[in-house]
């Protein structure tokens, strides 16, 4: 599995050469567009799948922290947030950001990413689903106590979005954008 290491938004990755004892280092400069396409082709694999627990094993399994789509996404999160167009806004202790409205290409799906370090976030309902990749940057950090790994919230489900124990990003997919925050 190559490394990665953050750089003013870019990201450094190490590859093996034909030498088992040598390393390349490689450069990957994330931009909205490419971040936009590889969620395209992700998405793509959520269409038609029950939004419900089982997808929260399906994700975890073929798509968990050991995964190539998981080190991909939680560095493409790192380098938009390193290069300030991710998580441009901040609130209550919480830098966030929608970076897409849900659309065609994105199978309907919006995205939002937080940045977020030991805070509950704003009480909100789920109309339809919530399905979070957790990706820990800080310490041990949990997202309403799950550690690194996707997360399910079935439709009418609620919650204060929490993290502990440390700094994470949480990338967010809201089929049609569907949220309802409440006054709690």
């Amino acid at each position: 599995m190559a490394s990665s290491i953050v750089r003013t938004g870019t990201i450094i990755h190490a590859a093996s050469l034909r030498k088992p004892d040598s390393i390349a280092f490689t450069r990957l400069t994330m931009t909205p567009t490419e971040f936009r396409h590889q969620l395209a082709h992700f998405t793509r694999q959520l269409n038609g799948r029950p939004l419900d627990a089982s997808l929260d094993a399906w994700l975890n399994r073929e798509h968990g922290p050991g995964s190539a789509t998981y080190q991909a996404l939680k560095a493409s999160c790192e380098a938009g947030v390193a290069a300030g167009w991710l998580c441009n806004r901040e609130g209550g202790g919480i830098r966030y950001g929608r970076i897409f409205r849900p659309a065609d290409d994105l199978h309907g799906f919006s995205v939002d990413v937080v940045d977020m370090q030991d805070i509950a976030g704003p009480h909100h309902v789920h109309p339809q689903v919530e399905i979070d990749l957790v990706m820990p940057i800080q310490g041990d950090a949990r997202f309403d106590g799950r550690p690194a790994g996707w997360v399910v919230m079935p439709p009418g489900s609620a919650h204060r979005p929490t993290v502990s124990a440390g700094r994470a990003l949480v990338l967010y997919l809201l089929p049609q954008g569907a949220i309802e925050f409440t006054q709690q």
